[in-house]
């Protein structure tokens, strides 16, 4: 069993920053995909970011179109840690963030809410106009 504890959300102006972190109890968190997920009110909830496993060289990542080149997935083996940078929000951004985690595949990534194993709590965001 993996826990998952997200932190880092609040409250922010358009334009502005935040950088969310979800610390992770799995004692091979190395060996796990990690994705970010996130869920606006009375919407389903959707692919932001996900990054591979470490056991495959570069930690490839993939973004959902509407965060590219404004958010920034990365991975801290030695914390057990994943984060998100998000830069340039925008009061759309605004959603509960949920950090997943999924068993390795080979190199793949995951983009899909079903295809994780392990989820988080979730971590309010809201951006103001």
């Amino acid at each position: 069993q993996v826990q998952l504890v997200e932190s880092g959300g609040g409250l922010v102006q358009a334009g502005g920053s935040l950088r969310l972190s979800c610390a992770a109890s799995a004692r091979t968190f190395s060996s796990y995909v990690m994705g970010w997920f996130g869920q606006a009110p009375g919407k389903e909830r959707e692919f932001v970011a996900a990054i591979a496993s470490s056991a495959w060289s570069g930690s490839r990542s993939s973004y959902a179109d509407s965060v590219k080149g404004r958010f920034t997935i990365s991975r801290d083996n030695a914390k057990n840690t994943v984060y998100l940078q998000m830069n340039s929000l925008k009061p759309e951004d605004t959603a509960v963030y949920y950090c997943a985690a999924a068993i390795s595949r080979g190199s793949s990534l995951f983009l899909t809410p079903r295809e994780y194993d392990y989820w988080g709590q979730g971590t309010q965001v809201t951006v103001s106009s």
